[in-house]
């Protein structure tokens, strides 16, 4: 097998790759390249199996859908279709979500440098939570809350010191780090204090996120035990009742055959697990448990269409096959170094011939998609699958050499809906003076 079969991704009648019923061959006709394709079915599939980790427990919970991984206007209405909450990191994805028709109360809104603006449109939109993230906005949302005397329900962001084994611009839980309270150095007991001698703003639980494209479930444990250490402390010395604990997101995926994830459930088992088992022990009410997953359900649901241009080969070094994308609608190869695969769309199956570097198209030496992919004979004018994109690769688009944002497609039961029109040049001036 020359791919894998992620979700509904199968080999049709015509030998062609198919993504929920649909001819890949006939989106890239229909839609043109590069082209976004999501694989609804499967992000509802993702979504469910998260949700029966908890209901099968009967425990109180929250899924937060961490919508950084892709958030468009058709994403958030999904969650509304599959009663899922989001988490919110800008008035951009705060205004999206509100465009989409999305509950707000269900929102909770995260990230180090929220402005006034934005803290000020998160509570005009009926945000349900403040993730909390440093002195400064402790000062900045009382300031805000008292001149219009709201009261705000708020999640306080710790780092408890746990490096998880990932990508270092990926960890975000150790002592070093631009994000939360220090637990070791006493900063969250005094941002804890300073919140609960506040009229305006009521304390509902702890945050913490310790990286993204985590591939085991020690390091959440060893989260999970560090927000009972806090929250039990916290009611011992200071009588506060922890509501919430946020465990954040960050459940790996496979990128490549090099990954080796648990499957996405997995991962919450075992921190709800360790969250019973260490509240029970330390007689600690038992608190609502949330997960900010983001590239666990959209991540593989994700593939990439690309059509073959130029070819450069050089003798006894290695062969350039050039798609008409590349670090502008997928930059995590070169900012992450990260792994992809791909295929031929109209013989996805087919034996691979030779090892050829997929170069995008772009003014970079480093726009390099993937450096060993085994192919079949190509020929320009082919169109190419780069699969698990539905992470970052939209969401972190962009307009490098003034070239347009590709189309977004939703497939499902054999039907294909464009969800976000391809930027055209015009767009590309539109604010230019």
């Amino acid at each position: 097998m020359s791919y894998y079969h992620y979700g509904t991704m199968s080999t049709n009648a015509a030998g062609h790759l198919a993504i929920g019923g649909v001819d890949t061959l006939d989106l890239a006709r229909e839609f043109g390249t590069p082209l976004y394709v999501y694989d609804v079915a499967l992000i509802r599939e993702r979504i469910r199996a998260f949700k029966r980790v908890f209901e099968t427990r009967n425990i109180d919970y929250h899924i937060s859908y961490a919508s950084k991984a892709f958030s468009t206007k058709a994403m958030y209405r999904i969650l509304t279709e599959e009663g899922i909450g989001a988490d919110v990191v800008s008035g951009g994805e705060i205004y999206t979500a509100q465009s989409a028709g999305f509950d707000m109360s269900q929102a909770s809104f995260n990230g180090n440098n929220k402005s006034a603006a934005e803290l000020k449109a998160a509570l005009a939109a009926g945000v349900g939570h403040v993730i909390i993230d440093n002195f400064h906005e402790i000062e900045l949302l009382e300031s805000i809350l008292a001149a219009t005397q709201q009261q705000l329900k708020v999640l306080i962001r710790v780092t408890p010191g746990i490096s998880a084994h990932t990508h270092e611009y990926d960890m975000t839980g150790q002592v070093d780090s631009k994000f939360g309270f220090d637990i070791q150095s006493g900063q969250a007991d005094k941002a804890v204090q300073q919140i609960q001698r506040s009229k305006f703003l009521k304390y509902d639980g702890l945050h913490v996120h310790i990286g993204s494209q985590i591939f085991e479930t020690v390091g959440f444990e060893k989260a999970a035990d560090a927000l009972i250490k806090l929250a039990t402390k916290w009611t011992n010395e200071l009588n506060i009742t922890t509501n919430i604990f946020n465990v954040g997101g960050g459940f790996g995926v496979r990128y490549s055959t090099s990954d080796t994830p648990l499957a996405p459930q997995v991962y919450v088992e075992d921190i709800v697990d360790e969250i019973l088992k260490q509240t029970q022990a330390a007689h600690l009410k038992q608190p609502a448990i949330w997960i900010e997953p983001g590239r666990s359900i959209v991540a593989e649901a994700g593939t990439t269409l690309y059509t073959i241009g130029a070819r450069k080969d050089i003798p006894n070094v290695r062969s350039y096959v050039a798609v008409d994308g590349g670090m502008g609608d997928n930059i995590r190869p070169a900012l992450y170094q990260a792994k992809y695969e791909a295929a031929l769309c109209n013989d996805p199956e087919a034996a691979p011939i030779e090892t050829v570097a997929i170069a995008g198209k772009y003014c970079e030496s480093g726009d390099m998609l993937i450096w060993d992919q085994p192919l079949p004979k190509t020929v320009p004018g082919d169109i190419l699958a780069t699969f698990v994109t539905g992470a970052y690769g939209y969401a972190m688009a962009n307009n490098y050499n003034r070239n347009p944002r590709p189309a977004i497609v939703f497939v499902e039961n054999n039907q294909a809906q464009l969800v976000v029109k391809r930027e055209s040049y015009a767009d590309l001036t539109r604010l230019d003076i």
